[in-house]
């Protein structure tokens, strides 16, 4: 009785989100995956291997097996998803049978990326596998009414990959993918940090330091946070204190690069759409959509309305599930 269940995938660089049509988001968890490099054997995923990130011994990696939005690691992305797979059925109190499952990818991804996301899902016990756009799902995810002859501007700033891209008519009217995401901002954040103050921070500290005090380039009081790491002189622990400034420097090239993709993709819009850009402005998703000050900066740079959608991190997911109803109408319109 339960081989017509339907599950939306948001098969995330930082995060998996599935989303069923009756229970809504149930399951949120990191895309990290803890390997014992000895057997090969997975011995965490989700939550309890992003626990284990620099804490682990040698033969312990714990690892992200989808990079830039796309498959890094067939086979342990493969593991992953059945161990999520497995984790849901608990969840909904059932074993889930052949369920048929909606997938979103990068719209910058190639036919390969696209064939291993499919297969990789297949191979964990799916009946049918299609796969939707990023941008369409964020699109749908944010309530806007992409099935209408009206231009929807949707930017999903990730933790990969950055999607812009304009959608009118159930389909994409212009796009740009662009592989610069909060992975890129935690990155930006770990080399100055290192540059500057000659201290070694991990991941996860870079991603706390971004939640707290990064903010875009606008004008804005200064926030300061102490942060601890291994001097690389001495070798012993450390703290220093963070200014919000020297961050907006750190990450500034991550945002022009997201800025010049929102452009370009303006730039293609046809101009009988140019107008409803002009009512309906730009909404953002994705986590990037959270950072602070984003909202106001871009909104003075390309000088339209910029809102952020409802939930801007769950976006993706809701979109993915709830097209698996319109799914077949929206690859009609993309043909």
């Amino acid at each position: 009785m339960f081989s017509n269940t339907q599950i939306g995938i948001d098969l995330g660089t930082a995060n998996i989100l599935v989303y069923t049509k009756n229970k809504g988001i149930v399951l949120n968890e990191p895309s990290v995956v803890a390997i014992d490099l000895n057997t090969k054997q997975v011995l965490a995923i989700g939550n309890d291997a992003k626990n284990m990130v620099g804490k682990t011994p040698e033969n312990i990696v714990a690892i992200r097996p989808m990079k830039d939005g796309v498959i890094a690691d067939y086979q342990v992305t493969t593991d992953m998803l059945k161990e999520i797979m497995r984790k849901v059925s608990k969840k909904l109190g059932f074993s889930i049978r052949k369920p048929s499952v909606v997938v979103c990818t990068p719209s910058g991804s190639t036919s390969v990326e696209r064939r291993a996301i499919h297969d990789a899902v297949k191979n964990c016990g799916a009946k049918y596998v299609d796969l939707i756009e990023e941008p369409v799902a964020a699109a749908i995810g944010a309530d806007l009414p992409v099935e209408e002859p009206i231009a929807n501007v949707v930017v999903d700033i990730g933790g990969g990959t950055t999607e812009v891209a304009i959608i009118s008519f159930g389909g994409v009217v212009s796009c740009n993918s662009i592989r610069v995401g909060g992975d890129q901002m935690d990155e930006d954040i770990v080399h100055y940090v290192r540059k500057t103050y000659n201290l070694l921070i991990g991941e996860r500290t870079a991603e706390n330091i971004k939640m707290t005090i990064a903010y875009a380039l606008t004008e804005h009081e200064e926030l300061t946070m102490d942060v601890r790491g291994r001097d690389l002189v001495t070798g012993l622990p450390k703290t220093i204190t963070l200014r919000s400034t020297e961050i907006q420097g750190a990450i500034r090239e991550s945002l022009l690069s997201i800025l010049e993709a929102i452009r370009a993709t303006l730039e293609d819009c046809p101009p009988e759409l140019s107008g409803d850009i002009v009512d309906r402005g730009v909404i953002l998703t994705g986590g990037g959509a959270l950072l602070n000050g984003i909202q106001d900066w871009l909104s003075e740079e390309i000088v339209v309305p910029v809102h952020v959608a409802p939930n801007p991190l769950e976006a993706v997911a809701i979109g993915t599930g709830r097209s698996l109803n319109v799914i077949h109408k929206l690859q009609k319109a993309a043909r």
